[in-house]
């Protein structure tokens, strides 16, 4: 699915209208087609399902790791961004940590980033986000014990309605071992 950056313009221009300004005033005459451009970016990962998102970044490594101990991997406080899909508001100050416990293999670390950067680029919820990471980090390690730990502030709180500047948001999704080892939980949040 392509974003269509020219129904994002002419629905940016009526918004414009319907909030009672002049979408041809100096000030507001480029702002649907630069809406539209930064929607192109910031949702960028729309234009994918977790599968493409997992060939895209399948970088891993053999590697003769001990796989019968709980050797695990963690990449922590990778900052992203996102949008709520039930007010289309900013998720900010997002932080994203992922941990797995590789089979076999290793997968470059950057791809994580870039795994977590990908999944946030869509209408979210912040505990789907984490359900997504989780699936395409099974998809490219092989691994199904993962564990995806975000903490961030969602401007639908901080910004408007109940107006609370300082909440944040901890979401915790866990697969394989991490779902049923305590040990293995406790381990993660001693490293986190």
């Amino acid at each position: 699915m392509a974003i269509d950056k020219k129904a994002i313009e002419e629905h940016i221009k009526g918004i414009i209208i319907a909030l009672g300004d002049d979408p041809d005033r100096e000030g507001l005459k480029d702002t649907p087609r630069r809406v539209a451009k930064m929607y192109e970016e910031v949702f960028e990962g729309m234009n994918y399902t977790n599968e493409e998102i997992a060939k895209m970044f399948d970088k891993t490594f053999e590697d003769d790791l001990d796989t019968q101990n709980s050797d695990m991997v963690l990449v922590k406080d990778i900052e992203v961004f996102s949008y709520c899909e039930h007010h289309m508001a900013l998720m900010y100050d997002m932080k994203v940590s992922v941990a797995y416990i590789p089979k076999g293999k290793v997968i470059g670390l950057s791809k994580i980033a870039r795994i977590a950067d990908m999944a946030a680029k869509r209408l979210q919820l912040q505990e789907r986000i984490g359900s997504d990471i989780a699936q395409i980090m099974q998809y490219v390690t092989g691994s199904e014990d993962i564990a995806v730990l975000i903490e961030a502030c969602h401007s639908c709180m901080t910004a408007r309605g109940i107006k609370k500047s300082n909440a944040k948001t901890v979401s915790v999704t866990f697969r394989g071992n991490f779902e049923k080892d305590e040990g293995l939980q406790r381990k993660l949040f001693m490293m986190k």
